[in-house]
């Protein structure tokens, strides 16, 4: 059976732990996630709290980190979901709320002229995180943020 949760706290919990385990086992999240056989977008935001994994990726993300049966029941576990309380203070959480401060209105600008009035879904969607060699030095991060566009029905 499917579960919800309504208190994020045992989750948040379960993520520290998680965390920990990683550091002390030295794992990336890319073989978190291929453990678990999804994308290491997917699989990071479950092990911190934000998806439900299906019970054969719980229980591989389980064993690769050393975790009892309740991590495998809260890993299946429908969380509430959003990590964010107020402004981040982390430099680079808040880096990515300062992009979405200065361009969220035009992002949504572009959106509604390109498509019409909907939104862009976070539930059908796909993240990738990429290096790449910045042509004046150094690295850049480029980042593909993949959601089905999802229109508004007047009803």
């Amino acid at each position: 059976m499917v579960h919800a949760q309504l208190d994020p706290t045992a989750r948040r919990e379960l993520a520290i732990a998680a965390v920990e385990a990683k550091t002390v086992k030295d794992l990336s999240w890319r073989e978190i996630a291929d453990a678990a056989g999804l994308s290491v977008a997917f699989t990071t935001a479950a092990v911190l709290g934000q998806h439900a994994l299906p019970e054969p990726a719980a229980r591989a993300v389980a064993e690769l980190l050393g975790l009892d049966e309740d991590a495998v029941r809260l890993l299946r576990t429908i969380p509430t979901r959003g990590s964010l309380d107020g402004i981040p203070t982390d430099p680079t959480v808040y880096r990515f709320h300062e992009m979405l401060q200065v361009y969220g209105t035009t992002l949504k600008a572009l959106v509604h002229e390109e498509f019409g009035d909907g939104i862009i879904s976070a539930i059908n969607f796909t993240l990738d995180v990429r290096k790449v060699a910045d042509p004046e030095g150094g690295e850049r991060a480029v980042i593909t943020l993949d959601g089905k566009y999802l229109p508004t029905k007047p009803f």
